[in-house]
């Protein structure tokens, strides 16, 4: 069990009544409002205090340059502007007194909010007069998914984080000193929370032990069940497995904070977790009304709360990325730009690579349209805004042809920095409803989880734990049959023949199904991958050519790629403070 812990945190060291939306509230004096000592007393202040603690979840995964480098510091797209944060990490000028995307402090605070309201919420009558228990217990396993989920952020981006139990900041910070967990302990506590809270939270979004539409939002069963799943897969991928490059990642006593050993048992339980997700049954692949497979990837994330949707959050800045994303022409800045690898990893109608089908021309026209960008898969059409190509939405009222080479309406001749810099725009989860010059936007949450990301966890997971087993085809190939492309065993494909075909295969569709969804940072991370695809260059077409010209791969930027980036460093403020916590390997 894990021993309860305290550390010296920036941010830890605030007191919850000043660190969040809800800090006038609960500051006023007994005569004006109420006080702290009676927010656990009455049903409304405490709940109040939930929602609290729900706004730590990132709410900024539309800002993929200043507050999230997810997208624009993989192999996914190239952002426009060189002023945002993105840019410093891609050149590789941070270091640990200049740490961009640092949210170490943000989700401790979500941490030590989450541990006070479980530890408080019991000694509310009001609602033990109203409700009984159950909503108590009910809230508290909310904050308990709440805290499980912000770990999760936490480890996924720094790695072995400490763990800080049930306890609240009593101390003064230079008396309060304790070390990193290991890794394989954090999944383990982390596991053992989510547990729990799956145990008491209602199946379905529900209020008074009743389903409600109203509650969408809220933490429940099937989002513990969830967030376990992709946390034992990160914890079972070569990263955390087994990884003797880490060898050396150590406390100070010595302690070693990656595993050194190769677990097959950590595959089980990945593929037994995601399987658990898929087996309670009330989820389901968003399919569109027409069944047109390229409005049923688009809509998938733009229609709000489908069967689809596991856990989502409603307060979002969605519309900064549709700001981002969209044409001049259309009112908006031109700035999430497609890197050719990712345009070239998207399959071709028949299901097979641009490598293997006969169906891919890099030369000549069809219609006016260059051929590189013909026979493509449905979810190529859904998710890349490409030269010649077709775009309603925003200031365009009416279907408009894309123009993106030099001397083009949304060409780089009149851009200044709102250009193209591959060719491409990012499409998917573009709203062509909103509409930046009228400050209208279609309002829909942040899909965070979605099932058919479950189903390519499970597929991946139990690939490794037991190559060959009937529901890795079957899981791969429903990804597939959504996506309208033939599958795997049909007349035009074979079946994958072996573990590390079939390994290669799950990690393409993955590419290409959760694109620009925020996992390819994560995923090429634990694979160990990350210097076959962030080291050197990226590439996109010509833009400054106009006509053939414009059709052109060149050399659009230069990642670079460093040891250190597999994870995050810890600011050297924070280190300052918890003294025992040891930085990041090579920082």
């Amino acid at each position: 069990m894990l021993k309860q812990r305290l550390i010296a945190i920036t941010g830890l060291l605030a007191v919850m009544l000043g660190a969040a939306s809800c800090s006038k509230y609960l500051d006023q004096v007994p005569d004006d409002r109420i006080t702290i000592e009676e927010v656990f007393q009455k049903k409304e202040a405490s709940e109040r205090y939930l929602a609290n603690v729900y706004s730590y979840i990132m709410d900024s995964e539309g800002n993929q340059w200043d507050s999230n480098p997810w997208t624009t510091s993989c192999d996914e797209i190239q952002d426009s502007w060189t002023s945002h944060a993105c840019t410093k990490l891609n050149l590789g000028v941070i270091n640990s007194g200049n740490v961009p995307f640092a949210k170490w402090g943000h989700y401790y605070k979500g941490i030590r909010s989450a541990s006070y309201f479980i530890n408080h919420i019991n000694e509310n009558r009001e609602i033990l007069q109203l409700n009984g228990q159950q909503l108590i217990d009910q809230y508290k396993a909310e904050a308990r998914c709440l805290r499980a989920w912000f770990y999760f952020c936490l480890m996924r981006q720094y790695g072995p984080v400490v763990l800080l139990g049930n306890e609240e900041i009593k101390a003064d910070a230079t008396e309060i000193q304790f070390p990193r967990n290991s890794f394989d302990e954090c999944v383990a506590w982390v596991s053992q929370e989510l547990d729990a809270a799956a145990a008491v939270l209602p199946l379905v979004p529900s209020r008074n032990g009743q389903p409600s539409d109203q509650e969408y939002g809220r933490m429940t069963k099937p989002i513990a069940m969830a967030i376990k799943a992709r946390m034992l897969l990160y914890a079972a991928s070569p990263l955390y497995n087994g990884n003797a490059d880490y060898a050396g990642y150590r406390n100070q006593d010595g302690k070693a904070l990656i595993s050194q050993t190769f677990s097959k048992a950590k595959w089980e339980a990945a593929a037994a977790a995601s399987k658990a997700v898929i087996d309670l049954g009330i989820f389901e692949l968003y399919k569109s009304a027409d069944g047109n497979p390229v409005t049923s990837y688009q809509y998938m994330l733009l229609e709000p709360w489908n069967k689809e949707i596991i856990f989502a959050r409603p307060a979002n800045n969605l519309w900064d990325w549709e700001n981002h994303c969209n044409l001049r022409s259309a009112g908006g800045w031109n700035g999430m730009s497609p890197t050719q690898e990712m345009v070239d990893a998207y399959f071709m109608a028949d299901g097979k690579s641009i490598s293997e089908s006969g169906l891919y021309s890099e030369s000549g026209f069809t219609n006016g349209v260059y051929n590189m960008y013909k026979n493509r898969e449905p979810r190529f059409y859904a998710s890349i805004t490409f030269n010649r190509s077709t775009w309603q939405g925003g200031a365009l009222t009416q279907p408009t042809t894309v123009n993106l080479d030099y001397s083009g309406r949304d060409g780089k001749r009149d851009g200044k920095e709102d250009y193209s810099h591959t060719g491409y725009l990012c499409r998917k989860n573009l709203h062509p409803g909103s509409n930046r010059l009228t400050n209208s936007f279609v309002d829909r949450p942040q899909v965070n989880i979605r099932l058919g990301e479950i189903y390519l966890n499970y597929a991946e997971a139990l690939n490794e734990a037991d190559p060959g087993n009937a529901d890795v085809l079957k899981y791969l190939n429903l990804i597939r049959q959504r996506a309208g492309i033939p599958q795997y065993g049909s007349a035009a494909l074979p079946v994958p023949a072996g573990q590390a075909a079939m390994r290669q295969k799950i990690r393409a569709e993955r590419r290409i199904e959760l694109a620009f969804e925020m996992h390819r940072w994560f995923d090429i991370r634990r694979w160990k991958v990350l210097d076959q695809y962030v080291n050197g260059p990226l590439h996109g077409m010509n833009v400054d050519g106009d006509g053939e010209d414009f059709y052109q791969r060149r050399e659009m930027t230069r990642r670079v790629y460093r040891p250190a980036y597999y994870w995050f460093p810890i600011e050297q403020t924070e280190l300052d403070r918890a003294r025992l916590v040891v930085q990041a390997p090579y920082w």
